[in-house]
């Protein structure tokens, strides 16, 4: 049990190491600054996911809509994960490959940022929605692991992580999205604390 474990924060500091020293720091900082600008233009951050990408889509929303680490206004985020009935209705009338294409044709506007994440890059319905985003002129950003996806070709911007391993991703994936959301929040309220 003591290597399992012993193992795991190994493994995740590797991955980690790996990310501070690849060019990780630029493709973030390439999607900070389009959400920077972005929310400076009053659009918004829309994110989606399957299971435990869905829960970082939904905590990377509040983050933005109530705080990461300092007091200022809400910005606009919309994790299109959590209504039950949006996603019950469009998986039984269209099929589950469409849930998140339908909101993002629903909620989507030109200059707003669709960010979404997949530990595969393989699922099916982040891929529909990021071709959708792209349709209506959305700057398209993908959390993906290291196995080559289709969210690579179709995507403005991927933040790729260098591990084949769903628990390592998801860790990795958060990671970056807390680093995004301190950036974000320094660059937009530098005056505020």
């Amino acid at each position: 049990m003591n290597d399992i474990i012993k193992n795991s924060f190994s493994d995740h500091i590797e991955i980690v190491k790996a990310q501070s020293s690849g060019d990780s720091s630029e493709v973030l900082c390439s999607i900070a600054e389009r959400i920077i600008g972005a929310f400076k233009n009053g659009k918004k951050v829309i994110m989606f996911g399957n299971g435990g990408s869905a829960a970082d889509a939904q905590h990377i929303a509040a983050e933005f809509i109530g705080r990461f680490q300092q007091e200022r206004y809400a910005l606009p985020a919309i994790a299109l994960c959590t209504n039950t009935s949006n996603l019950t209705c469009i998986s039984n009338d269209y099929g589950f490959e469409h849930v998140f294409e339908r909101q993002v044709e629903a909620l989507g506007k030109n200059g707003d940022i669709s960010i979404g994440f997949s530990t595969s890059g393989g699922s099916v319905n982040v891929i529909n929605a990021q071709k959708k985003a792209k349709e209506l002129g959305l700057c398209t950003v993908a959390f993906i692991g290291k196995k080559s996806s289709p969210l690579e070709s179709i995507c403005d911007i991927v933040y790729k992580v260098p591990s084949d391993n769903t628990a390592r991703i998801q860790e990795s994936h958060i990671l970056a999205s807390h680093i995004l959301c301190n950036v974000v929040e320094r660059s937009l309220f530098k005056d505020e604390n």
